[in-house]
């Protein structure tokens, strides 16, 4: 079996530079075949396809990031290991090199620039001037000592520069993460779960005693009183008991809970503004609070809570 090649000591890994790659360091010249790749030094990206239009961009790049290029073509099945393991010490070295592939098939001049004898084979460019490497199959762990000697060599020609890693774009799809819950709102959240409605109410209780102005606190002490009140209830009987005697304020209060739990917002509040209309004194404020409490429980930004708030002050004026 044929051995890899040694890995180039340091005296071999020099800037001489055995070819001239001045001819293709010219920016924006028209791609002589293959479609375009992505964009030589695209922030973010520590592997790029390059082409002849785009190889100019990796030459001027090598004064500040060393370039790494995989010079590879279709027709030699030793590059698709070699590549893949390129490509995965790019990623490991974190943008310490910029991993340049290049189609040697679709962009000729390149490799004919590179002297190259075989394919695949891999060289470096720093400052502009071409290092070889390596060429066939070569392991991985003996890559990473060609690396690390290249970036040692790097530095000392005051070549230190990184390829600027972007960080991974948001998962939109991702569900947001959720903030933990303040210890009393927590503690009312687990009793609910418990089915202890006195323990939750009362965690909720504490929780506006600390802060009068915690909005989330009264809301879920609303939404605790209602599921207390409606717990065990008949419903078809309660709203027979209101329909039976328009006046009876305790049963237009029930229905008006089970009319909410139900889904039936607007009908709650409805039933109730009425009974704000035909009422007065203790009885008339009793029913008030209950709208305001069941706002909260429906969530005062609802527009529903808007439009039965408009018709409530209408009824106590």
């Amino acid at each position: 079996m044929t051995q890899p090649p040694t890995p180039p000591p340091a005296a071999q890994i020099n800037l001489r530079g055995a070819v001239d790659l001045s001819g293709l360091a010219k920016p924006g010249q028209p791609p002589a075949g293959g479609a375009p790749g992505t964009p030589a030094g695209a922030p973010g990206s520590v592997v790029v396809d390059v082409t002849e239009a785009t190889f100019g961009d990796v030459v001027q790049q090598s004064t500040t990031v060393p370039v790494v290029v995989d010079l590879w073509s279709p027709r030699a099945e030793a590059y698709r290991q070699l590549s893949a393991d390129l490509e995965r010490l790019a990623e490991e070295y974190a943008g310490r090199f910029l991993l340049a592939r290049v189609d040697v098939d679709a962009n000729p001049q390149i490799g004919q620039a590179f002297q190259v004898q075989a394919i695949p084979a891999v060289v470096a460019v720093i400052k502009g001037q071409p290092v070889p490497l390596f060429q066939g199959a070569y392991p991985a762990d003996q890559m990473r000592q060609v690396l690390d000697e290249l970036l040692r060599v790097a530095a000392e020609n005051g070549v230190t520069g990184r390829v600027e890693v972007a960080e991974p774009a948001p998962d939109d799809d991702a569900p947001p993460e959720e903030r933990p819950l303040p210890p009393l709102h927590q503690e009312a959240y687990d009793a609910i779960e418990r089915d202890d409605l006195e323990g939750a109410a009362d965690a909720y209780r504490r929780a506006l005693a600390a802060n009068p102005a915690d909005a989330d606190a009264t809301a879920g002490l609303a939404q605790v009183e209602l599921m207390r009140r409606t717990s065990g209830v008949d419903p078809a009987q309660a709203r027979a008991d209101a329909a039976a005697d328009s006046r009876d304020v305790e049963a237009a209060l029930l229905a008006a809970d089970l009319d909410v739990v139900g889904g039936h917002v607007d009908d709650a509040f409805a039933r109730l503004i009425e009974t704000v209309r035909i009422t007065a004194g203790d009885e008339r404020e009793r029913v008030r609070l209950r709208l305001v409490e069941l706002f909260e429980v429906v969530g005062t930004g609802d527009d529903r809570v808007a439009s039965a708030r408009r018709a409530l002050a209408n009824a106590l004026f």
